[in-house]
């Protein structure tokens, strides 16, 4: 996984309006149930999963804020691109929670 980077000053806005710091290990560890939930091998589950959180360290880095359905949207599009089945998962695995 991606070293942790200072991301304290990206605050993230909750569905129920509190807020929190950004932590790119929650969009790891979400992504990487989503493609274990696909049956994807845990070793190829770590290389998607780091790209996917990479990805989103870069678009997150000049936010101060951001809802937490912008990263959801961004997340679903980013593992779309490695695992279709993963995606789809990951996305249905939020609207039933």
């Amino acid at each position: 996984m991606t070293d942790q980077k200072d991301f304290h000053h990206t605050h993230i806005v909750k569905r129920k309006e509190h807020t929190e710091p950004y932590d790119n290990h929650k969009v790891y560890a979400s992504c990487y149930a989503a493609c274990l939930s696909a049956h994807i091998l845990k070793e190829k589950a770590e290389d998607i999963c780091k790209k996917v959180t990479e990805v989103l360290d870069v678009w997150i880095d000049d936010k101060t804020s951001v809802t937490s359905d912008a990263i959801f949207n961004e997340v679903t599009k980013e593992l779309s691109a490695h695992n279709k089945e993963a995606s789809f998962l990951y996305k249905t695995h939020r609207d039933v929670s």
